[in-house]
């Protein structure tokens, strides 16, 4: 009997939809040859810094953040990531390692491409090297921005700005169970973890949110935009 031909699911993927449109039919056969989608549970790392990078990974669905420890041990988040977004690609082309980690939030899938496959792809196809590094560009620009966005407010508005994220960017929702711990939004905006909790208790006394365990709601909507912006 005759190998089954693999089963290609990248004709309706966001996947091909974001880079790979520049890909002919042939491209994309190869594409799924050399493609595989892995699931983590949250919590697990999908790469540690310094692990030896092979593959080239995309996030199709669920939320993730990227980090790196410190000389001293802590953890520094550095971004949160939501799906359609490349997973700590940004040193695939000029580092062997990574030089940040990446774990999950939430249950996640990531898509993994060999690393030499794009390699190759980059070599034979402009267009599709262009689409790439456009998008890999975007998500740096947003990480850039962010961070200096942040470095700007002070502890209430670096507080409010991370509410504010979780709400219009990852979730699209007032009510929403934040998948970080209070530890990792003071690691995230780099202030103590302390301060975030106090800050966050100033706002559900004032009527800026309410609290319910994991989950957050967002009540005054506007005031919090004004303390983002004013702090």
């Amino acid at each position: 009997m005759a190998d089954k031909k693999k089963i290609c699911i990248c004709e309706n993927c966001e996947f091909r939809d974001v880079v790979f449109s520049y890909l002919d039919e042939s491209s994309i056969d190869q594409l799924c040859e050399n493609k595989e989608e892995q699931a983590f549970r949250k919590g697990e790392v999908i790469n540690h810094e310094g692990e030896k990078i092979s593959n080239f990974k995309y996030l199709k669905s669920g939320l993730v953040k990227l980090y790196r420890r410190t000389s001293t041990g802590e953890e520094q988040v550095i971004t949160i990531t939501r799906p359609f977004e490349f997973v700590s690609n940004m040193s695939i082309f000029s580092e062997e390692r990574y030089q940040y980690s990446v774990s999950a939030l939430e249950d996640s899938v990531v898509c993994l491409v060999k690393l030499e496959f794009i390699k190759e792809l980059f070599m034979r196809n402009g267009g599709f090297a262009m689409g790439l590094l456009s998008k890999i560009s975007m998500i740096n620009d947003k990480i850039i921005a962010q961070t200096l966005d942040i470095r700007q407010k002070n502890l209430i508005g670096r507080v409010a700005f991370v509410l504010l994220y979780f709400t219009n960017e990852i979730y699209n929702s007032r009510v929403f169970d934040l998948p970080v711990s209070r530890k990792e939004i003071a690691d995230y905006i780099g202030m103590s973890t302390a301060n975030v909790i106090r800050t966050l208790s100033d706002f559900k006394k004032e009527g800026i949110i309410r609290v319910f365990g994991k989950t957050i709601e967002v009540v005054d909507l506007n005031k919090l935009e004004i303390i983002s912006k004013r702090g």
